[in-house]
């Protein structure tokens, strides 16, 4: 790739990222992660993964605008049609368009060439350890959700099996889980050298958390009576 090429690409990435938690750092953590990975594979077409890692949240605008939108889908058609009208080859342009479309961990469209596992990875690898925690709270900060949600009687949910939106329900959903869904041997690696981080960082939060509803409600109880 040349280095007109990349700013090229480059350059419309920037065009279309607006969001804080996945900005143009994002993408260049996510870059930068999945040249360490694809050192350690086989065969690996560089192009087509410094592509796709470019423009692989360029639709996260419209998912946010519209949340039944799935940015993954969108981008992949979004970066489909910017390679072609820039005159890259159609079977170039199908390949980044796969790496993007089944980079998302919500979805179940599984990544099948190498630059797609590679990417894939890379981008879960972001979402793990402080990183990932940071990136969530400044997200649901920006959809003003909150950090948690209570059960019915008034106490803290760790956000096991909650639907309700909350930095503790991400981490049950995703973030806790995102250790058994790499591809590549130093994606596994990478991460797992994050994963304590989180798990500290979500355990102490929840004892704090915890501890000041279930001693207040029970001195509350003591002043005024049961809620």
């Amino acid at each position: 790739m040349t280095k007109e090429t990349y700013k090229k690409l480059e350059n419309y990435m920037l065009d279309c990222m607006k969001d804080s938690a996945h900005d143009k750092e994002h993408v260049y953590r996510v870059l930068y992660v999945a040249l360490d990975i694809a050192s350690k594979e086989k065969e690996v077409d560089y192009d087509v993964l410094v592509s796709a890692c470019l423009l692989h949240d360029i639709a996260r605008q419209e998912q946010n605008e519209n949340p039944k939108l799935c940015h993954a889908e969108v981008g992949s058609e979004k970066a489909y049609k910017f390679l072609i009208e820039n005159d890259f080859e159609k079977a170039f342009a199908e390949k980044v368009k796969h790496c993007i479309s089944s980079h998302r961990f919500r979805k179940n469209n599984v990544p099948e060439s190498t630059e797609a596992k590679v990417l894939f990875d890379a981008d879960k690898i972001d979402a793990a350890g402080t990183l990932g925690i940071a990136r969530t709270l400044v997200y649901q900060g920006a959809m003003c959700e909150p950090l948690y949600s209570l059960t019915s009687d008034g106490r803290v949910s760790d956000g096991t099996d909650e639907e309700i939106p909350s930095f503790f329900q991400e981490y049950k959903y995703k973030l806790e889980k995102i250790y058994s869904r790499f591809y590549t041997d130093r994606g596994k690696e990478i991460a797992e050298e994050r994963r304590k981080t989180a798990e500290s960082f979500y355990n102490n939060m929840l004892r704090e958390v915890t501890s000041s509803y279930d001693n207040g409600i029970d001195l509350l109880g003591k002043i005024i009576g049961k809620l």
